[in-house]
């Protein structure tokens, strides 16, 4: 699945490239890299779940403090 999540990450970067957003096409690559390689690691099924869990919610709590703070 991180595969899957690390496909679409690169199909947004490339449409983040089209539009000349540059710096948010970097950080949707560097996720698609980092998913393409977490879903090659051969992790247990809980190890993926706890890898997609932390993610989230690191991805909200910056959510929030860059909306809090804009």
């Amino acid at each position: 699945m991180f595969r899957v999540l690390g496909f679409w990450a690169f199909v947004i970067a490339l449409m983040f490239l089209a539009g000349h957003m540059y710096i948010p096409m970097f950080l949707f690559l560097a996720q698609a890299l980092i998913f393409v390689v977490l879903g090659y690691l051969r992790f247990t099924e809980k190890t993926y779940m706890y890898l997609f869990g932390s993610y989230m919610f690191l991805s909200f709590c910056g959510m929030v403090v860059f909306a809090t703070f804009k």
